[in-house]
Protein backbone atom coordinates (compact mmCIF):
# COMPACT_ATOMS: atom_id res chain seq x y z
CA UNK A 1 0.00 0.00 0.00
CA UNK A 2 1.49 3.70 -0.84
CA UNK A 3 0.24 6.66 0.35
CA UNK A 4 1.26 9.61 -0.71
CA UNK A 5 1.53 13.01 0.60
CA UNK A 6 2.36 16.78 -0.11
CA UNK A 7 1.93 19.85 1.77
CA UNK A 8 0.18 22.87 0.33
CA UNK A 9 2.64 25.77 -0.43
CA UNK A 10 1.58 29.22 0.06
CA UNK A 11 1.60 30.11 -3.65
CA UNK A 12 -1.17 27.03 -4.09
CA UNK A 13 -3.76 28.91 -0.95
CA UNK A 14 -7.49 28.40 -2.30
CA UNK A 15 -6.27 26.01 -5.35
CA UNK A 16 -9.07 23.82 -6.25
CA UNK A 17 -7.67 19.73 -4.93
CA UNK A 18 -7.92 18.78 -8.34
CA UNK A 19 -5.75 21.05 -9.87
CA UNK A 20 -3.63 21.24 -6.94
CA UNK A 21 -2.96 17.39 -7.54
CA UNK A 22 -2.68 17.97 -11.20
CA UNK A 23 -0.02 20.43 -10.35
CA UNK A 24 2.33 17.85 -8.71
CA UNK A 25 1.84 15.79 -11.55
CA UNK A 26 -0.96 13.39 -10.41
CA UNK A 27 -2.84 12.41 -13.85
CA UNK A 28 -6.67 12.86 -14.27
CA UNK A 29 -7.49 9.17 -14.74
CA UNK A 30 -5.28 8.89 -11.06
CA UNK A 31 -7.72 11.30 -9.56
CA UNK A 32 -10.47 9.67 -11.05
CA UNK A 33 -9.31 6.02 -9.77
CA UNK A 34 -8.41 7.41 -6.36
CA UNK A 35 -12.32 8.96 -6.13
CA UNK A 36 -14.33 5.71 -7.50
CA UNK A 37 -11.94 2.62 -6.74
CA UNK A 38 -10.12 3.84 -3.60
CA UNK A 39 -10.30 5.54 -0.60
CA UNK A 40 -10.26 8.98 -1.80
CA UNK A 41 -8.59 12.15 -0.74
CA UNK A 42 -7.34 13.50 2.92
CA UNK A 43 -6.61 16.92 3.86
CA UNK A 44 -5.13 16.96 7.61
CA UNK A 45 -7.19 13.64 7.64
CA UNK A 46 -10.33 15.31 7.02
CA UNK A 47 -12.28 13.94 3.80
CA UNK A 48 -11.62 16.23 0.97
CA UNK A 49 -13.58 16.17 -2.45
CA UNK A 50 -11.63 17.29 -6.07
CA UNK A 51 -13.69 20.48 -6.25
CA UNK A 52 -12.68 22.15 -2.66
CA UNK A 53 -10.00 24.84 -1.92
CA UNK A 54 -6.81 23.32 0.03
CA UNK A 55 -4.82 26.03 2.22
CA UNK A 56 -1.17 26.91 3.10
CA UNK A 57 0.25 24.24 5.24
CA UNK A 58 -2.46 21.38 5.02
CA UNK A 59 -1.40 17.83 3.96
CA UNK A 60 -2.67 15.82 1.29
CA UNK A 61 -2.76 12.73 1.52
CA UNK A 62 -4.44 9.73 -1.05
CA UNK A 63 -3.72 5.35 -0.95
CA UNK A 64 -2.86 4.33 -4.66
CA UNK A 65 -5.85 1.96 -5.39
CA UNK A 66 -5.19 -1.54 -6.05
CA UNK A 67 -3.41 -3.19 -9.25
CA UNK A 68 -5.77 -4.46 -10.86
CA UNK A 69 -5.67 -8.15 -12.27
CA UNK A 70 -2.75 -8.81 -14.89
CA UNK A 71 -3.05 -12.33 -17.18
CA UNK A 72 0.54 -12.27 -17.33
CA UNK A 73 1.73 -15.72 -15.72
CA UNK A 74 5.10 -15.48 -12.93
CA UNK A 75 7.95 -17.85 -14.46
CA UNK A 76 11.61 -17.83 -13.15
CA UNK A 77 13.15 -15.57 -16.20
CA UNK A 78 16.88 -14.75 -15.97
CA UNK A 79 17.57 -11.14 -15.42
CA UNK A 80 19.04 -8.84 -12.61
CA UNK A 81 17.74 -5.85 -10.76
CA UNK A 82 19.92 -3.20 -11.35
CA UNK A 83 18.02 -0.37 -9.18
CA UNK A 84 14.68 -0.55 -7.44
CA UNK A 85 12.27 1.36 -5.05
CA UNK A 86 8.81 1.90 -4.44
CA UNK A 87 8.32 3.69 -7.13
CA UNK A 88 10.70 2.54 -10.04
CA UNK A 89 13.21 0.04 -10.92
CA UNK A 90 15.74 -0.45 -13.57
CA UNK A 91 15.83 -4.22 -15.15
CA UNK A 92 18.76 -5.53 -17.09
CA UNK A 93 17.25 -8.08 -19.90
CA UNK A 94 19.67 -10.06 -21.44
CA UNK A 95 19.64 -10.49 -24.87
CA UNK A 96 17.36 -13.33 -26.68
CA UNK A 97 13.85 -12.40 -23.74
CA UNK A 98 10.93 -10.65 -25.05
CA UNK A 99 10.32 -7.29 -22.81
CA UNK A 100 6.51 -8.68 -22.54
CA UNK A 101 4.21 -11.33 -24.15
CA UNK A 102 3.19 -11.52 -27.95
CA UNK A 103 1.92 -13.93 -30.30
CA UNK A 104 5.45 -14.97 -30.73
CA UNK A 105 6.56 -15.18 -27.51
CA UNK A 106 3.79 -15.67 -24.68
CA UNK A 107 5.70 -16.69 -21.66
CA UNK A 108 9.39 -16.34 -21.07
CA UNK A 109 9.41 -12.58 -20.93
CA UNK A 110 10.55 -9.98 -18.96
CA UNK A 111 7.14 -9.41 -17.99
CA UNK A 112 6.88 -13.17 -16.58
CA UNK A 113 9.88 -12.62 -14.65
CA UNK A 114 9.08 -9.50 -13.38
CA UNK A 115 5.62 -10.82 -11.69
CA UNK A 116 7.86 -13.87 -10.52
CA UNK A 117 10.47 -11.65 -8.58
CA UNK A 118 7.30 -9.25 -7.21
CA UNK A 119 5.62 -12.58 -5.90
CA UNK A 120 8.32 -13.78 -4.30
CA UNK A 121 9.12 -10.45 -2.40
CA UNK A 122 5.03 -11.01 -1.00
CA UNK A 123 4.03 -7.94 -3.34
CA UNK A 124 1.74 -7.42 -6.19
CA UNK A 125 1.71 -5.50 -9.05
CA UNK A 126 1.82 -5.28 -12.82
CA UNK A 127 4.24 -5.45 -15.83
CA UNK A 128 4.90 -1.53 -16.52
CA UNK A 129 7.86 -0.95 -19.08
CA UNK A 130 8.82 2.93 -19.56
CA UNK A 131 10.56 2.02 -22.49
CA UNK A 132 11.04 -1.22 -24.60
CA UNK A 133 14.01 -2.63 -25.98
CA UNK A 134 14.28 -5.74 -29.15
CA UNK A 135 14.14 -9.19 -27.81
CA UNK A 136 17.70 -9.46 -29.04
CA UNK A 137 18.69 -6.14 -27.69
CA UNK A 138 20.47 -6.16 -23.76
CA UNK A 139 20.21 -3.85 -21.03
CA UNK A 140 18.43 -1.62 -19.25
CA UNK A 141 14.64 -1.70 -19.26
CA UNK A 142 12.70 1.27 -16.55
CA UNK A 143 9.72 0.00 -15.26
CA UNK A 144 7.21 1.97 -12.97
CA UNK A 145 6.11 0.16 -9.94
CA UNK A 146 3.07 2.22 -10.10
CA UNK A 147 0.02 4.19 -11.82
CA UNK A 148 1.27 7.55 -10.06
CA UNK A 149 5.22 7.01 -11.31
CA UNK A 150 4.57 5.80 -15.39
CA UNK A 151 3.36 8.84 -16.64
CA UNK A 152 6.16 10.90 -14.40
CA UNK A 153 8.88 8.65 -15.81
CA UNK A 154 7.89 8.54 -19.12
CA UNK A 155 8.51 11.98 -19.38
CA UNK A 156 12.09 12.04 -17.68
CA UNK A 157 13.43 9.10 -19.10
CA UNK A 158 16.72 9.19 -21.15
CA UNK A 159 18.46 6.49 -22.50
CA UNK A 160 21.95 6.00 -23.96
CA UNK A 161 22.88 3.00 -25.75
CA UNK A 162 26.16 1.79 -26.83
CA UNK A 163 26.15 -0.31 -30.44
CA UNK A 164 29.19 -2.11 -32.34
CA UNK A 165 28.59 -1.24 -36.13
CA UNK A 166 30.50 -2.98 -39.39
CA UNK A 167 33.60 -0.56 -40.74
CA UNK A 168 36.01 1.98 -39.38
CA UNK A 169 34.33 5.35 -38.69
CA UNK A 170 35.72 8.81 -37.53
CA UNK A 171 35.95 9.25 -34.04
CA UNK A 172 33.52 12.11 -32.45
CA UNK A 173 29.78 13.11 -32.59
CA UNK A 174 27.74 13.01 -35.60
CA UNK A 175 23.66 12.32 -36.12
CA UNK A 176 21.63 10.77 -38.37
CA UNK A 177 17.95 12.48 -39.09
CA UNK A 178 16.06 10.57 -41.47
CA UNK A 179 12.29 9.48 -41.53
CA UNK A 180 11.54 6.06 -41.00
CA UNK A 181 8.87 3.68 -42.33
CA UNK A 182 7.71 -0.20 -42.60
CA UNK A 183 9.31 -1.62 -45.27
CA UNK A 184 7.05 -3.14 -48.18
CA UNK A 185 4.70 -5.61 -46.66
CA UNK A 186 7.10 -6.79 -43.78
CA UNK A 187 5.67 -6.85 -40.91
CA UNK A 188 9.40 -6.43 -38.70
CA UNK A 189 11.50 -4.88 -41.31
CA UNK A 190 11.60 -1.06 -41.66
CA UNK A 191 13.58 1.70 -43.80
CA UNK A 192 14.41 4.97 -44.32
CA UNK A 193 11.41 6.72 -46.32
CA UNK A 194 10.37 10.24 -48.05
CA UNK A 195 7.10 9.39 -46.49
CA UNK A 196 8.14 7.77 -43.00
CA UNK A 197 8.20 9.38 -39.91
CA UNK A 198 10.51 12.09 -38.51
CA UNK A 199 13.44 10.39 -37.33
CA UNK A 200 16.54 11.61 -35.27
CA UNK A 201 19.61 9.73 -33.93
CA UNK A 202 22.77 11.10 -32.40
CA UNK A 203 25.78 9.40 -31.73
CA UNK A 204 29.34 10.03 -30.69
CA UNK A 205 32.59 7.40 -32.08
CA UNK A 206 34.19 6.32 -29.08
CA UNK A 207 36.61 3.54 -30.90
CA UNK A 208 37.35 2.30 -33.99
CA UNK A 209 39.20 -0.95 -35.25
CA UNK A 210 40.23 -2.27 -37.96
CA UNK A 211 36.36 -3.92 -39.18
CA UNK A 212 34.13 -2.47 -36.46
CA UNK A 213 33.55 1.23 -34.49
CA UNK A 214 32.03 1.03 -31.22
CA UNK A 215 29.27 4.05 -30.99
CA UNK A 216 27.15 5.58 -27.71
CA UNK A 217 23.67 6.38 -29.50
CA UNK A 218 21.08 8.64 -27.93
CA UNK A 219 18.02 8.43 -30.17
CA UNK A 220 16.06 11.79 -30.12
CA UNK A 221 12.58 9.69 -31.51
CA UNK A 222 11.01 6.79 -30.93
CA UNK A 223 10.95 4.82 -34.06
CA UNK A 224 10.86 0.95 -34.31
CA UNK A 225 14.80 -0.48 -35.23
CA UNK A 226 15.63 3.33 -35.43
CA UNK A 227 19.19 2.79 -34.24
CA UNK A 228 19.47 0.07 -36.68
CA UNK A 229 18.05 1.51 -39.59
CA UNK A 230 19.92 4.81 -39.03
CA UNK A 231 23.31 2.73 -38.99
CA UNK A 232 22.39 0.56 -41.98
CA UNK A 233 21.39 3.69 -44.20
CA UNK A 234 24.65 5.41 -43.40
CA UNK A 235 26.51 2.71 -44.23
CA UNK A 236 27.74 0.64 -41.12
CA UNK A 237 24.65 -1.60 -40.11
CA UNK A 238 25.39 -3.22 -36.45
CA UNK A 239 26.95 -6.54 -35.95
CA UNK A 240 25.47 -9.45 -36.20
CA UNK A 241 22.19 -7.58 -37.73
CA UNK A 242 21.48 -9.69 -40.57
CA UNK A 243 17.87 -7.92 -41.21
CA UNK A 244 19.68 -4.92 -42.08
CA UNK A 245 22.60 -6.11 -43.90
CA UNK A 246 25.39 -6.84 -40.72
CA UNK A 247 26.79 -10.07 -40.97
CA UNK A 248 26.18 -12.78 -38.27
CA UNK A 249 30.12 -14.78 -38.44
CA UNK A 250 31.20 -12.65 -34.70
CA UNK A 251 28.14 -12.22 -33.16
CA UNK A 252 24.75 -14.29 -33.15
CA UNK A 253 22.95 -11.39 -32.62
CA UNK A 254 22.55 -7.67 -33.50
CA UNK A 255 25.25 -5.70 -31.45
CA UNK A 256 23.07 -3.25 -28.92
CA UNK A 257 23.10 -2.60 -25.86
CA UNK A 258 21.16 0.03 -23.73
CA UNK A 259 24.39 0.80 -21.09
CA UNK A 260 22.21 4.36 -19.31
CA UNK A 261 19.10 5.11 -18.14
CA UNK A 262 18.92 8.37 -16.34
CA UNK A 263 15.35 9.90 -15.08
CA UNK A 264 14.19 12.04 -11.96
CA UNK A 265 12.56 10.44 -9.62
CA UNK A 266 8.51 10.66 -9.64
CA UNK A 267 8.09 12.00 -6.20
CA UNK A 268 11.18 13.73 -5.16
CA UNK A 269 12.12 14.61 -8.68
CA UNK A 270 16.15 13.60 -7.91
CA UNK A 271 17.86 12.93 -11.13
CA UNK A 272 18.90 9.26 -11.33
CA UNK A 273 21.66 7.21 -13.71
CA UNK A 274 21.40 3.26 -13.91
CA UNK A 275 24.38 2.22 -15.23
CA UNK A 276 25.40 -1.34 -17.01
CA UNK A 277 28.40 -2.29 -18.67
CA UNK A 278 28.74 -4.03 -22.29
CA UNK A 279 27.56 -7.91 -21.88
CA UNK A 280 29.99 -10.33 -22.91
CA UNK A 281 29.33 -11.37 -26.12
CA UNK A 282 29.48 -7.61 -26.98
CA UNK A 283 32.69 -7.19 -25.13
CA UNK A 284 34.28 -10.28 -26.43
CA UNK A 285 34.18 -8.81 -29.71
CA UNK A 286 35.05 -5.04 -29.26
CA UNK A 287 38.26 -6.41 -26.81
CA UNK A 288 38.86 -8.75 -30.39
CA UNK A 289 38.42 -5.45 -32.41
CA UNK A 290 40.50 -3.07 -29.21
CA UNK A 291 37.24 -1.12 -28.92
CA UNK A 292 37.90 -0.77 -24.95
CA UNK A 293 39.98 1.83 -24.09
CA UNK A 294 39.63 5.87 -24.61
CA UNK A 295 36.20 6.14 -23.32
CA UNK A 296 34.65 5.22 -20.01
CA UNK A 297 30.74 4.50 -19.90
CA UNK A 298 30.50 6.73 -16.27
CA UNK A 299 32.00 9.70 -18.94
CA UNK A 300 28.82 9.09 -21.05
CA UNK A 301 25.98 11.91 -21.11
CA UNK A 302 22.68 10.71 -20.88
CA UNK A 303 19.87 13.39 -21.38
CA UNK A 304 22.32 15.73 -22.17
CA UNK A 305 23.41 17.19 -25.93
CA UNK A 306 25.93 14.48 -26.55
CA UNK A 307 27.91 17.23 -29.50
CA UNK A 308 29.14 18.38 -26.50
CA UNK A 309 30.96 14.93 -25.52
CA UNK A 310 34.26 14.05 -27.53
CA UNK A 311 33.67 16.86 -30.30
CA UNK A 312 37.35 17.81 -29.73
CA UNK A 313 36.36 20.79 -31.75
CA UNK A 314 35.63 18.89 -34.62
CA UNK A 315 32.83 19.78 -37.14
CA UNK A 316 29.62 17.52 -36.31
CA UNK A 317 28.97 14.90 -39.43
CA UNK A 318 25.51 14.99 -40.56
CA UNK A 319 23.07 12.35 -42.27
CA UNK A 320 20.33 13.84 -43.91
CA UNK A 321 17.64 11.61 -45.46
CA UNK A 322 17.49 11.79 -49.59
CA UNK A 323 15.28 9.28 -50.10
CA UNK A 324 13.97 8.66 -53.59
Amino acid sequence: MTVLRYTVPPENEGCKLGLFLRLQGVTAGLIKSVKYDGDGFYADDQPIRTNEPVHAGQCIRFTLPPEQETSVTPQPVPFSIAYEDDFAAVLNKPAGIAVHPTLNYPDGTLANGWLYHLHHQGESGIFRPVNRIDKNTSGLVLCAKNAFAAPLLAGSAHKCYLAIVQGTMPLGPGRVEAPIARRGDSIIGRCVCADGKYSLTEYAVLAAGPGHSLLACWPRTGRTHQIRVHMSYIGHPLAGDTLYGGSDILLRRHALHCGILAFAHPLTGEPLRVECPLPEDMAALARQEKLLTGWQLHSLPCGADPTKFASHGKELPYFESHPN
